[in-house]
């Protein structure tokens, strides 16, 4: 099933993916708990959660970033999360078996001037750990993905807003490109699957070598190496 603040947006991807299509606002607990019900009943037991919903910002500083806009990006970001997994799990819990994976970012890790998305991602990542470490011993693994810069259209419109430089993006990373979309995918589907059943409590960096190429920024910059 694929749920979406935008219910045509859903309608979408359920039909390209052969599911159903529900809408919810991630920010509404009540919402979220009665989907959540609602799944059970009409679709089946939910084996699999994947907490996707998050919204981005402009790189603002601080002193000119609207506190409405700050308090948007955590409650989507955050709460909706953790809204997310906890009722959902609430029904894995009585089977005793689940997997959940949530979305952080690379942003959870280093320092960037996203002072409200960043810090959100950031909190997403040790919220995972804790409901691993909470729910492990009923058979609910938790992990989330931490994303590189990917190709969305999220970000594509950052991009086209002036607010992100692709060249740069693309030069501060090992692999001197983007993530794209499918590539978070398969990490996603292999975290949630049975391949990965002694996996928990982990933060999987999908970054094209964004971490590790960082810091060569001061020597020149990762070498280029031609054919």
């Amino acid at each position: 099933m694929v749920a979406d603040l935008n219910e045509k947006a859903a309608e979408r991807v359920a039909k390209d993916v052969g599911g159903v299509a529900f809408a919810i606002d991630v920010r509404d607990a009540d919402a979220v708990q009665a989907l959540a019900d609602r799944t059970e009943k009409e679709v089946g037991p939910t084996a699999i959660l994947v907490t996707s919903a998050g919204i981005v910002q402009p790189p603002h500083p601080p002193e000119d970033l609207p506190l409405e806009l700050f308090d948007n990006v955590i409650a989507v970001n955050l709460r909706g999360t953790y809204l997310t997994a906890k009722a959902y799990a609430a029904h894995m819990l009585k089977r005793r078996a689940g997997s959940i994976v949530t979305i952080s970012s690379v942003t959870a890790e280093r320092s960037v001037p996203l002072h409200a998305y960043a810090p959100s991602k950031a909190a997403v990542t040790n919220l995972t750990m804790g409901l691993a470490s909470e729910w492990g011993r009923a058979g609910i693994r938790v992990n989330t993905v931490e994303p590189g810069y990917t190709r969305t259209p999220a970000l594509q419109d950052q991009i086209d807003r002036g607010y992100r430089d692709p060249a740069l993006l693309e030069e501060n990373s090992a692999l001197g490109r983007m993530v794209e979309p499918d590539e978070i995918a398969k990490a996603v589907a292999f975290l949630a699957s049975d391949e990965a059943s002694a996996i928990t409590g982990i933060a999987l960096p999908v970054d094209v070598g964004y971490f590790c190429a960082g810091s060569w920024h001061p020597y020149g910059g990762v070498r280029q190496r031609g054919a």
